[in-house]
């Protein structure tokens, strides 16, 4: 028998995977030009060409241990120099080696940061619609999340929400900006307000609350929208970014933590890390894709071609009749249900063969998510089936 806490994960295992594998079995059926799959954030977008190069550079330059060795739990020091190098130049920080923590991927990155804070019972909070596997990340440590209602006709987090849920026993918040799966971009203003809480609360209780920063989706934003760097805004930020949409590298896993030297307990939380990067599994980032991002860091995605999808994806669905929040960056469109029960709308798209995934999942029902990282022609074919499923509710 699988333990317990397994077998409510097996249950309620991910939608937006389960999705994923409906498209391939469908396509098995009507032909893959006739499936519409909207539901996995993979993106399009090649990796750049700079991605290809490096990868043969080193290959042919490896010399023991340089490449696929094993290095410290943090990862190799040069590479997280020059992460921490590049990092002050974008962002007029002052990190060096000892701030940078290679992860596999973000996930692994949010995994690391909470078996180092979390105690059994202590509260992590987070703003609706979050992405879903929050909750599973914080439940692997015994903690709670704790979820701010969204608010829906912005979705900025809704603060006095926020205030009012942080208790003595909260450690931390996840802040995921741009925001997976509105695709808004929280605004300065809001960031400010935020924290401003944050500091009052620590003062009031006396307790560290850490804000974590949940970055995958930063390089993506469109018409100039600035993504602010928020460990300029509160000294008790830690970043967990990744290279798998900036660099349309999903399937490598890397990534790293940020934790500045500003932080409470910075020696003890840096140590506690990188011990955790260890016994969880991971035991140290992939030594090969270290290398390689090492030197891309400038290396970037072609983000017009989002934008395209965007554009073309969000003009015709509003003039459908959909009602829909325009998002500043990621590649996702938050979309109302053209019913209540978001699920069954979504299972009425199916009809059509378009998969979207429905907003419960990110702890928003009556939305739906819909990824448009796919190739310009899947959308151009899929919108008569978008324009149709709207028809079929002018007569409900």
């Amino acid at each position: 028998m699988i333990s317990e806490k397994m077998v409510g994960y097996v249950r309620n295992s991910s939608i937006i995977r389960a999705m994923f594998e409906e498209g391939k079995r469908l396509a098995d059926i009507y032909g893959a030009e006739n499936v519409f799959d909207f539901s996995i954030g993979n993106p399009s977008v090649e990796p750049p060409d700079e991605i290809k190069e490096a990868l043969i550079q080193i290959i042919q330059e490896e010399r023991p241990n340089l490449v696929h060795g094993y290095m410290n739990n943090s990862g190799f020091e040069d590479v997280r120099a020059k992460i921490a190098e590049s990092l002050n130049q974008r962002f007029g920080t002052q990190f060096n080696h000892e701030n940078i923590l290679m992860t596999v991927g973000a996930a692994g990155g949010l995994n690391v940061i909470l078996k180092a804070l979390l105690n059994p019972g202590e509260e992590v909070i987070t703003f609706a619609p979050f992405f879903g596997e929050y909750r599973n990340y914080v439940s692997n440590f015994d903690g709670e999340l704790v979820v701010v209602s969204p608010n829906t006709e912005t979705f900025q987090p809704n603060l006095e929400e926020f205030e009012q849920k942080i208790t003595r026993k909260t450690k931390a918040v996840i802040v995921n900006t741009p925001n997976n799966p509105t695709g808004v971009v929280y605004s300065e203003q809001t960031i400010l307000a935020l924290v401003d809480i944050l500091n009052k609360k620590q003062k009031e209780f006396g307790n560290s609350i850490y804000m974590i920063s949940d970055e995958p989706y930063r390089e993506i934003a469109y018409d100039g929208v600035e993504v602010p760097y928020l460990t300029k805004y509160y000294n008790n930020t830690i970043v967990s970014y990744s290279y798998s949409k900036s660099l349309s590298l999903p399937g490598e896993r890397i990534g790293y933590l940020v934790i500045p030297k500003e932080l409470d307990d910075f020696e003890d939380v840096a140590a506690a890390s990188n011990v955790a990067n260890r016994i969880l599994g991971y035991v140290n980032a992939p030594s090969l894709m270290q290398r390689v991002v090492a030197r891309c860091l400038d290396a970037k995605v072609d983000v017009e071609n989002y934008n395209r999808n965007r554009e073309l994806l969000y003009n015709n669905l509003v003039s459908f009749g959909y009602h829909c929040v325009k998002p500043q960056g990621a590649f996702y469109l938050f979309v109302k249900a053209l019913e209540e029960d978001d699920k069954a709308f979504s299972a009425a798209a199916k009809n059509h063969n378009i998969l979207i995934v429905p907003g419960s999942s990110f702890g928003c029902p009556g939305y739906c998510r819909i990824a448009y990282c796919v190739d310009y022609n899947m959308i151009e074919r899929a919108l008569p089936g978008f324009e149709k499923l709207a028809k079929e509710y002018e007569h409900k």
